[in-house]
């Protein structure tokens, strides 16, 4: 069969089919694995009664209370924190052209972090508590949580600031992003220099990103920043693949590059600077994520896109599960096991080879 029949090549629908049934099979996977952590635990609840509670039917009160008000808004807290990180990822990495192109490596989480830290220093939002269990907390999250999301978001438009004014170059805006980085690492760690114990304690506690911080509340904020973003970045994948054709060519298919380019990566910081608002630094998804998924679906972003998006939901609800299972009873915090397994992933990337 031939295009100008008016059909569509079988070779061509096999190979989207196979994409297709490649994102079908994640998100299958992605809901069995959000299953298994709510049933898995410090008390092990069986799968059946897990689906049962799920559906309304009652097993044991108890069950229902670990169930409901902890490990499913966890669970769904790694989902979606998982799924925007890695999108975010994409996002960045295709308007940037660069592989390194990752909220960690832009600075913007480090930027959240210092935000954090100028909460705890100044605010005293850091407490300390007599019981082994919980030593230390965040006694005003919300305020350290507003300061983490207002760094983060002032670090996008400094960027894209700079990036204006130098017409927008992607070297220009990763530069930038490494500068800030850098500034905002030291700045945090002036503020560690000179706090008290407490204080101290607080600001590391922080930046040890764990989705258990995550409500109802928080997990329905992250879900509302991830929709959008998804629903934005949908309607501008056929602008990413152009973009990714470069930036003459994109032009010449009539994209506006500069305009795409900055909304991207406002979009996908604004999506990044909610979920480490909630949980703090997690590592490592959102870089090593949309490397993977390339390997598998390529870099057309009608695909990428959903497949990045099940793939880091996946990826961090696995490792948040392993993280509590790993050194039962006590819980390792899930950005410790996603540095431990994405720096690995990473290099192993890179000794293969980046296959753009």
């Amino acid at each position: 069969m031939h295009f100008e029949d008016g059909c569509i090549p079988a070779g061509y629908l096999r190979h989207i089919g196979r994409k297709r049934m490649i994102v079908t099979a994640g998100a299958v996977g992605m809901v069995a694995c959000v299953l298994l952590a709510v049933s898995l635990g410090a008390v092990n609840i069986p799968l059946p009664d897990v689906l049962g509670t799920l559906a309304g039917k009652s097993a044991s009160k108890r069950w229902d209370a670990i169930i409901w008000n902890i490990r499913l808004p966890q669970a769904l807290s790694a989902l979606v924190a998982g799924a925007g990180l890695s999108v975010a990822g994409v996002v960045m990495q295709s308007v940037l052209r660069n592989p390194l192109g990752s909220p960690i490596t832009l600075g913007i989480s480090h930027a959240a972090a210092f935000g954090a830290a100028v909460s705890v220093m100044l605010f005293d939002a850091g407490n300390m508590h007599s019981t082994g269990a919980d030593a230390i907390v965040i006694n005003n999250p919300y305020q350290t949580t507003a300061a983490a999301f207002f760094m983060s978001t002032a670090t996008t438009l400094i960027m894209i600031g700079i990036a204006r004014i130098r017409r927008t170059s992607p070297e220009v805006m990763i530069l930038a992003g490494v500068a800030l980085n850098a500034l905002f690492t030291a700045g945090t760690m002036l503020l560690q220099y000179f706090a008290d114990d407490v204080q101290l304690a607080a600001m590391v506690f922080w930046t040890f990103g764990d989705t258990a911080r995550a409500d109802w509340a928080e997990l329905g904020f992250m879900s509302i920043a991830l929709v959008g973003g998804l629903v934005f970045f949908t309607a501008n994948r056929w602008n990413y693949n152009a973009v990714d054709a470069g930036d003459e060519t994109a032009m010449g298919l009539g994209v506006r590059v500069e305009r795409v380019r900055i909304l991207g990566m406002l979009v996908a910081s604004l999506v990044t600077s909610v979920i480490v608002a909630f949980l703090g630094i997690i590592g490592f998804v959102g870089l090593v994520c949309p490397h993977m998924v390339r390997r598998v679906v390529g870099d057309d972003h009608r695909f990428l896109l959903p497949a990045s998006m099940v793939c880091g939901g996946l990826l961090l609800v696995l490792s948040d599960t392993v993280a509590r299972l790993v050194l039962a009873p006590h819980v390792l915090p899930v950005s410790v096991l996603t540095a431990f397994m994405g720096a690995p992933a990473f290099l192993y990337l890179i000794i293969r080879g980046y296959r753009k």
